[in-house]
């Protein structure tokens, strides 16, 4: 495709589809209620403004893949020309709001290394041509001819909602708001005169069931299989979202095992993938709201077969002599019965955690930098933590409270074994 394309003609109706319907649900009730005709008519005046940006964004947009790159024109004062190597893209995602799939269209993201996506990305298309951009896109990105079909998938997991449900309420957010609710019930109770207040409680009571509410619908129907070019992932119950995660480009993998959990013995596997923070935080919101869980909750079988299908060779199990010194109770009294740190020639492990276990597992040859970390009361214990950074975003593996002399065996020796990781996987 080498011709200059444009994007679907209700692009703008699925961008601004949300600004609308608050505006709607917002006003119509307070003008028929309050019969105030301004009001009416600035929000009039708001949303076709919108619409007019919406159709002149449209108007100004175009694309096309040229040249082994995807180009993205855009902008009417101000003119953008975007150009995204194929030989750097990491993944191509199909998104589809509420609103793009009620009218069948939906959103090619492409995810490059350096970059975040919030400028590589077509909104909206037909969704079969968003399939079939995605598939053409994929093909040049490995250099195969762009009328390469994607590759067949086997599943790997399919996500029992039932459980999903049952975990994301059995979370800490659902632990804390029955707190809250019992602590706001105790005091209405004891003292009548608290009702004024109570109307005060209801923004953070309705931000915290929030935050179980909003896992449910994004990993919604999560399913999960691999193909030649990565794991494959799918999900969603209002916006579904269909990503790639290439296994060569997966920086850490998290291992968590919350308190509330272990009696099901239910873990949540979730990896990491290297990309950069946009400088543009409307951009990067959607993004950051991506699931990156492989499996939302299961059992540690389940974990551990995807483990091993991510990270071949890696082991959550901590090895003997991963605990830190006992004289590093007097600097995490609460978590230190939980602190491990074990590494081999491939990975470096590390565990903490005091009500949510937590294991993170980084293959040395993604190993950024490793740095010490030594405060007074460190250097007074002769304990000191070495951090594992990677090119990815959330995670790193963080040592805590180790020997000091331990501590610095591992700021020599990791490095070493990532740079031999590095140099043998580069070898022909």
């Amino acid at each position: 495709m080498a011709g200059w394309a444009r994007l679907h003609p209700l692009s703008p109706l699925v961008r601004f589809g949300r600004a609308v319907a608050v505006l709607l649900v917002a006003g119509v009730p307070r003008l028929l209620w309050s019969g105030d005709r301004t009001g009416g008519w600035i929000e009039a005046a708001v949303l076709g403004l919108g619409v007019v940006g919406g159709v002149v964004f449209w108007l100004v947009t175009r694309w096309r893949v040229h040249d082994g790159e995807l180009q993205i024109e855009t902008g009417l004062i101000r003119r953008q020309s975007i150009r995204v190597p194929l030989r750097r893209v990491q993944a191509v995602d199909v998104v589809a709001p509420l609103m793009g799939r009620l009218l069948g269209m939906a959103e090619v993201r492409v995810e490059v290394a350096g970059r975040g996506s919030g400028h590589s990305r077509l909104a909206y298309l037909r969704q079969d041509e968003a399939w079939a951009v995605r598939a053409r896109l994929l093909a040049l990105a490995h250099g195969l001819p762009e009328e390469t079909p994607a590759p067949a998938e086997q599943s790997l997991l399919v996500m029992s909602n039932g459980r999903l449900v049952a975990s994301a309420t059995l979370g800490v957010p659902t632990l804390l708001l029955v707190v809250v609710v019992v602590a706001v019930a105790i005091g209405v109770w004891s003292s009548p005169a608290l009702l004024v207040a109570l109307p005060s409680t209801l923004p953070v009571i309705v931000g915290i069931g929030a935050v179980p509410v909003r896992r449910i619908v994004a990993e919604f129907g999560l399913t999960l299989a691999e193909a030649p070019d990565g794991l494959r992932l799918r999900s969603g119950l209002l916006q579904t979202r269909a990503e790639t995660i290439p296994l060569g480009r997966v920086q850490a993998v998290r291992w968590i095992e919350p308190l509330t959990w272990r009696p099901f013995g239910w873990c949540r596997l979730e990896v990491d993938v290297a990309r950069q923070r946009s400088g543009r935080r409307g951009d990067e919101g959607d993004s950051a709201r991506v699931t990156r869980a492989l499996l939302p909750a299961g059992s540690r079988e389940e974990a551990r077969r995807l483990l091993a299908r991510v990270l071949p060779g890696a082991s959550e199990c901590p090895s003997p002599g991963s605990a830190p010194p006992r004289r590093a109770m007097l600097l995490t009294p609460l978590s230190w019965w939980a602190l491990r740190a074990w590494h081999d020639e491939r990975f470096v492990m590390t565990r903490s955690g005091r009500l949510w276990w937590t294991t993170v597992l980084v293959p040395l040859d993604k190993a950024q930098s490793v740095r010490w970390r030594q405060g007074p009361l460190h250097r007074r214990l002769r304990l000191a933590t070495i951090e594992v950074d990677t090119a990815g975003r959330n995670w790193r593996a963080v040592a805590r409270c180790r020997d000091a002399a331990e501590a610095g065996d591992l700021l020599a020796t990791l490095p070493a074994l990532a740079h031999h990781r590095r140099t043998d996987e580069a070898l022909p």
